[in-house]
């Protein structure tokens, strides 16, 4: 009988541990929410007098998307620098879809349709349908000229025709995940609509089916997974690189934020989570864990990497995380208390290391937002 309490006792306190460990206590729910409002304020005071940040699309809809998403409801309706920031993205839309101003098109556009998607307003339909099929019509596939033999095949760069990578492959797939939420949402309100690739005059628009097989071709190869991809450089690491010719991390390299984009960028993409390329890259991600640094790039483009860390395991939908019992973390809780203690007096962060321009306080303070607000589990 003695032998029975014992085990019930230990097996209750397993389970009591798991379970407290997939919880964020109240205490640090409550200071990130304090940070994340400090750091709008911030963001607040340093906004433009033409309704931007930085006078630029892309920083504007990251500022954007961190107000939309915080746990503080800020909206168009509620927030005059929310309402300013949506008007001036949508006046920085071309004729063409896109939404820039004069370069770096296809990394704009995409940010912006994640910004325009979380205001769920109706009346911008026609705004991110157009955006979405610029967006489409940068894909380097077949209907572009592109074989499928080409290792670049599948891929999302800059702009048109400028060479593809990984980065601005994961900002377009979200992108076009954020914006088929923003559909049901908007048909729950009442209007019916439906994304579909289209003709354009001058553009030639993958469907969406195509768009997301072409998109997990070029995703297997920017892999160290010699199972699926062909590429001669190809390791077996599980992790990911910058495109199929590069890693910023030199040679073929694997790293953090990219293999964190890799893994997110596949489950937007619908493969299961049972996927043998999905569970590579989550080994990879168990085993080189950290909150302190970029694994194997230190505090290089340290802030892009937190955030987009904290979208792929909030993807993921494991709040614990580790390779056995002896290494579990609760990364929303690590995330949460490392980027608390990152934030200056006066509110905003800013990188040290001035690499992907992490040296601009309101860039950053944005990716630090959306992090959080992830880790929350917006």
């Amino acid at each position: 009988m003695k032998k029975i309490v014992i085990v019930f006792s230990l097996c209750f306190f397993a389970l009591n541990f798991v379970f407290t460990q997939n919880k964020v206590d109240a205490s640090t729910s409550k200071e990130a929410q304090h940070s994340i409002l400090t750091g709008l304020q911030w963001l607040e005071k340093n906004q433009e007098q033409d309704g931007s940040w930085s006078h630029y699309p892309a920083i504007t809809a990251l500022v954007i998307s961190s107000y939309l998403n915080s746990p503080q409801g800020f909206s168009e309706e509620n927030n005059a620098a929310v309402e300013n920031g949506v008007k001036f993205i949508l006046q920085c839309q071309k004729p063409d879809g896109g939404i820039y101003v004069d370069e770096l098109a296809g990394y704009n556009t995409a940010i912006c349709i994640v910004a325009l998607a979380a205001t769920n307003n109706p009346e911008y339909v026609n705004e991110i349908q157009r955006a979405r099929d610029f967006l489409l019509s940068l894909q380097w596939n077949e209907d572009n000229g592109y074989e499928k033999t080409d290792p670049r095949f599948g891929g999302i760069g800059y702009g048109d025709k400028e060479r593809p990578d990984l980065s601005n492959l994961q900002w377009a797939i979200e992108a076009l995940k954020e914006s088929e939420k923003y559909r049901k949402t908007v048909a729950a309100k009442g209007k019916q609509i439906e994304f579909s690739g289209k003709q354009t005059e001058g553009m030639k628009v993958a469907s969406k089916e195509l768009f997301w097989e072409n998109a997990i071709v070029f995703l297997s190869r920017c892999q160290n997974l010699k199972s699926t991809n062909e590429q001669s450089w190809a390791g077996n690491d599980g992790g990911f690189i910058y495109s199929p010719s590069e890693s910023k991390a030199g040679d073929y390299t694997s790293y953090g934020s990219m293999t964190y984009a890799g893994m997110k960028s596949m489950i937007y993409a619908n493969l299961s989570q049972n996927d043998e390329r999905v569970k590579a890259a989550y080994e990879w991600v168990k085993k080189n864990y950290s909150v302190a640094e970029n694994p194997v790039m230190g505090n290089q483009g340290l802030f892009y990497y937190y955030q987009t860390m904290a979208k792929a395991l909030d993807a993921i939908g494991e709040d614990v995380i580790g390779r056995d019992s002896s290494s579990l973390h609760n990364w929303r809780k690590d995330i949460l208390e490392r980027l608390i203690s990152l934030q200056s007096s006066e509110g905003f962060w800013v990188n040290e290391n001035a690499r992907w321009w992490e040296n601009q306080k309101v860039l950053v303070t944005a990716y630090t937002i959306i992090a959080m607000e992830y880790a929350l589990g917006k």
